[in-house]
């Protein structure tokens, strides 16, 4: 398994002149003492290198007036007024085109988060972007989470809070300093739960002392603890589901106090978008998406028409609807997942090597 070898994977993305290596970082899995290589291009499953001339779609997000913007991995941010019929890039002031996360706020604003140069923001629609980084001491930013309190950011260095007023990040609290946060979400009792590379899952409260870790039941196949959290969510019971890396899906229907794994008829346990809705649990895996409606005693694949089974991230649309980013562009399905059609027409551009060896 993954987790019982190191693996050093050289990934090639589209359009380079050469080969690029994204910058992987090797994490001690305390569960056991295993090794795992956690890698810089994020999501991308180590047994499917990106595609060669497409590109890799990380970040999707739907703003005012059905408008879509895509995140992409070397060329930046693309926007699409037609459902993604066609798409334009969107780029202007952006200084660095690996695009890790996308939000919207009410007021029309759209929030990027990037590998290396932090947090941008864009008050046009997607026309022109601004750096907004001032407190934050880490500018990798793996996720970005806007909720009635504001814009949150989990970062290389834990979670931050933006304060609109003063365009100034601050650490909401303490207890993860220097560790990599990769999703964000909250349940409607005001708890933040927060899902780390190397220490699973913590939660926070207001007027408690600091993040706690959340760990029982929280264990694979072989009981070794799951460290390795990618995305998480919230359903309307107000249980929570944690996506892992390698390890597959959980739920908690009591606030993180204990775990269940609810994904052992998942054929791919490499979680990279997960949404809970009144219809059902959506998951997008590095083989494809799935739905249960039984809190994953079964899994449906919905994987009509899906030329590239390497879903990067999952968001919902409008009426039922969904879009996927995958490594060879975006896909849009407009009957709840029963079939996808590629909406990538000007997803192009030429990528940028986040790394140079001479």
């Amino acid at each position: 398994m993954l987790r019982h070898m190191l693996v050093l994977t050289a990934l090639t993305v589209g359009g380079l002149q050469g080969l690029v290596h994204a910058a992987p970082s090797l994490i001690v899995n305390e569960g056991g003492g295993s090794l795992k290589l956690e890698q810089g291009h994020p999501g991308q499953d180590p047994s499917s290198p990106a595609d060669i001339g497409n590109t890799s779609i990380q970040a999707l997000a739907s703003g005012a007036g059905g408008v879509i913007y895509a995140g992409s991995f070397g060329m930046g941010i693309f926007r699409s007024t037609d459902r993604g019929g066609t798409w334009m890039s969107a780029n202007e002031g952006l200084t660095d085109p690996f695009v890790l996360c996308l939000t919207t706020a009410k007021d029309g604003a759209i929030y990027a988060g990037t590998f290396r140069g932090g947090v941008f923001r864009s008050r046009d629609a997607g026309k022109t972007w601004q750096p907004i980084n001032k407190g934050l001491k880490r500018l990798e930013i793996k996720v970005l989470m806007m909720d009635a309190k504001g814009l949150y950011a989990g970062t290389g260095d834990g979670v931050y809070l933006l304060n609109a007023a003063q365009d100034q990040w601050k650490v909401v609290t303490t207890g993860l300093d220097e560790i990599l946060v990769h999703a964000l979400a909250r349940t409607d009792d005001g708890t933040l739960y927060a899902g780390t590379s190397g220490k699973g899952v913590h939660s926070y409260k207001e007027r408690t002392p600091g993040w706690t870790r959340l760990r029982q039941g929280l264990k694979d196949h072989e009981g070794l603890v799951e460290n390795f959290i990618r995305v998480l969510a919230v359903d309307k019971e107000q249980g929570v589901y944690a996506g892992t890396f390698d390890g597959g899906v959980f739920r908690s229907g009591d606030g993180g106090k204990t775990w269940l794994p609810i994904s052992r008829a998942l054929p791919n346990d490499s979680i990279r978008g997960l949404i809970s809705n009144e219809r059902g649990v959506y998951v997008a895996t590095g083989r494809g998406i799935f739905k249960t409606v039984d809190k994953g005693r079964q899994w449906m694949p919905l994987n009509k028409g899906l030329s590239n089974l390497s879903v990067q991230v999952l968001i919902e649309g409008d009426k039922g609807g969904f879009y996927a980013g995958t490594s060879s562009g975006v896909v849009r399905s407009d009957d709840d997942g029963l079939t996808w059609t590629a909406v990538s027409q000007g997803l192009e551009g030429e990528s940028v090597a986040p790394f140079k060896f001479n």
